[in-house]
């Protein structure tokens, strides 16, 4: 296993070159977990281990494109104040010699076990010349990680309308007796799918069945799928490519969301509903959830999107993840909400109460670019309403978030929100009494917007310069803000740690 170690020290070497650098960049996130420098994308290896968070995420540690795969790696004891560890898993082997793809994290006997897709290219063409096969890697102190000398667990395809080569992203978790894991696949005619597998022991794996298929416009592949138990539902949540926009949905290259229903582990197939989308953002994807020592059910996902533009990437780095959210069941649907941890940044709260007006208002210390802004809003006779974010007049940038109330929808407007791309996305939002509740986290470069008690969340990057702190309400028609409360929001991402100290000497 030298090679492996010899490969992460050199990831270690290139990263700590370019770290110092990086954190200089205005956009750099105070409270998302984005790696120190270079490109990152999904959200990998999830779990709750000895008392802590680990999170792992796809790493391409020499620039800030996507490249071979290794995993970055993260750690902490709340979900807010994240620690950098060392580059956990790097390409060194003939099975993963083009890239260490996404997986998952289990425990067993004490050990931290990571289950990943070995990925190699097999020629010229990367949609048809490639392998992927599932492997592992086993840590005794849950930061130095050995891959095992039978590697890879899971070779090739199953019998069936199973595509061979684009079997990837496995996730792991336990039930009774077995060891089980989906992977994301597709047909041999180009239909999204999840497979299940069961283990006795983690080394040897048997194919159960097709969990579950794409049908209609369900999208050509299916990846990062996590299958788990909440409020006496079965959960396969996914991120299908491939759907085609409708109205006001699938307006991304990709999409993620889940379906809701009850797997048979004897027959290995899931009765599920109707696909529904987990954020109605532009920058969502590869959602992972874990379970922790209080019973939540936890989830982070990739604060990007394929084929975006992305201005950091400018100053050598791309991507981070989105705050972690604790998911609930409620009348059928996945509630969002940030985990209540992140409110230990909170700082200097400015509150106001039962301001009724119409037309524009700015209230003073309400402005800012790394905040969280907690709003309940009443209608009243109004037909639209909402408020603009990072706004600065003289470059005319703001980032807009209107609501209107003959068509009941939320839109999120970037069109103005700075470097990196325009458009808007809406999101379907139903006033309750009358009134509308908005969380919003603003960080250097990013929002995420929770409606309604998490019923719907919007996440997206924007890249505003640093001058535009400004924020104002507007209405057509009076309206009442019955509560505002703002809070500034302490950094918690990139402190100094022992492990980012024993990096920086490698």
């Amino acid at each position: 296993m030298k090679r492996h170690e010899q490969a992460i020290e050199k990831a270690t070497k290139s990263i700590n070159q370019a770290k110092d650098k990086v954190s200089k960049n205005y956009w750099r996130l105070n409270y998302h977990v984005a790696s120190p420098a270079y490109w990152i994308n999904d959200p990998n290896g999830f779990i709750f281990y000895k008392g802590e968070y680990h999170l792992f995420y796809q790493h391409h540690p020499f620039t800030s494109q996507w490249g071979p795969m290794h995993w970055g790696h993260v750690k902490s004891k709340d979900l807010t104040f994240w620690e950098h560890l060392p580059v956990a898993l790097a390409p060194s082997e003939e099975y993963d010699k083009d890239g260490c793809f996404s997986g998952s994290a289990i425990e067993k006997d004490g050990k931290l076990y990571l289950m990943y897709t070995g990925h190699k290219w097999t020629g010229e063409n990367h949609d048809t010349d490639l392998e992927q096969v599932q492997c592992l890697a086993v840590s005794e102190d849950g930061v130095s990680f050995k891959k095992i000398a039978s590697n890879p667990v899971i070779k090739g395809a199953p019998e069936g309308d199973i595509h061979p080569h684009h079997i990837r992203d496995p996730k792991v978790w336990k039930h009774g007796d077995y060891y089980y894991c989906v992977i994301g696949n597709k047909t041999k005619e180009e239909v999204g799918q999840v497979l299940l597998y069961r283990s006795e022991d983690l080394l040897e794996w048997e194919f159960l069945n097709i969990v579950a298929k794409g049908g209609g416009n369900f999208g050509f592949m299916w990846e990062c799928p996590d299958l788990f138990h909440l409020d006496g539902h079965d959960i396969l949540m996914m991120s299908p490519q491939g759907m085609v926009s409708e109205g006001h949905l699938y307006q991304n290259l990709h999409q993620s969301g889940y379906v809701l229903g009850k797997l048979d582990y004897e027959s290995g197939k899931l009765d599920h509903g109707s696909f529904r989308l987990l954020d109605y953002g532009f920058d969502f994807y590869a959602p992972q959830s874990t379970i922790d020592d209080q019973g939540r059910r936890v989830m982070v996902a990739w604060m990007a999107m394929w084929e975006s533009e992305m201005p950091e990437q400018e100053f050598d780095w791309a991507g981070a993840m989105t705050l972690p959210r604790q998911l609930f069941i409620e009348d059928g649907q996945i509630i969002s909400k940030p985990m209540p941890e992140v409110e230990k940044l909170r700082n200097n709260l400015t509150q106001f109460e039962n301001v009724i007006f119409d037309g524009k208002r700015v209230f003073e210390g309400v402005s800012g670019y790394c905040l969280e802004l907690d709003i309940v809003i009443d209608a009243k006779e109004a037909t639209q309403f909402g408020l603009r974010l990072r706004v600065n007049d003289e470059s005319k940038e703001e980032t807009v978030l209107s609501y209107d109330c003959n068509e009941s929808f939320l839109t999120l407007d970037r069109n103005k929100s700075g470097k990196g791309l325009k458009g808007i996305r809406k999101a379907p939002v139903e006033l309750k009494d009358n009134q509308l509740h908005l969380r919003v986290f603003l960080d250097k470069s990013s929002i995420e917007i929770f409606i309604n008690g998490g019923e719907k969340v919007m996440t997206s990057r924007i890249y505003p310069s640093e001058s535009s702190t400004g924020i104002e309400f507007f209405a057509k028609g009076p309206i009442s803000i019955n509560s505002l409360k703002k809070w500034n929001l302490d950094k918690s991402v990139d402190v100094i740690t022992k492990y980012s100290k024993s990096m920086a000497e490698n």
